[in-house]
């Protein structure tokens, strides 16, 4: 008699395992869009930090393209100073030496 009822006495364990398979995808499919809705928060975050990084990039060469040129042009500048100057010495020189032979 009791194997009989076997069944009947098991049914309701066998419900609540269910529902707790049940519940446990549940649980199991929401954990894994939360890590996906995180994944895909982070991977944007990801994506929008190497945007600025490239944008710093590029503005960084612009400006070291710049300072480079401005140098160069500075560089030319200060050639063409140091030989006015060594000439304006160099006339100062040769108008006291005939000053001096006076």
């Amino acid at each position: 008699m009791a194997e009989s009822n076997l069944p009947e006495i098991l049914k309701p364990f066998y419900q609540r395992a269910a529902e707790a398979e049940a519940r446990l995808e549940r649980l199991e499919a929401a954990i894994a869009s939360d890590r996906n809705a995180g994944n895909d928060e982070l991977l944007n975050k990801v994506h929008e930090l190497q945007s600025k990084l490239e944008n710093v990039k590029a503005e960084q060469a612009l400006e070291r393209e710049k300072a480079q040129k401005e140098l160069k042009q500075l560089n030319a500048e200060n050639a063409k100073l140091q030989y006015r100057v060594t000439h304006l010495v160099r006339a100062v020189k040769d108008a006291d030496c005939m000053l001096q032979s006076k």
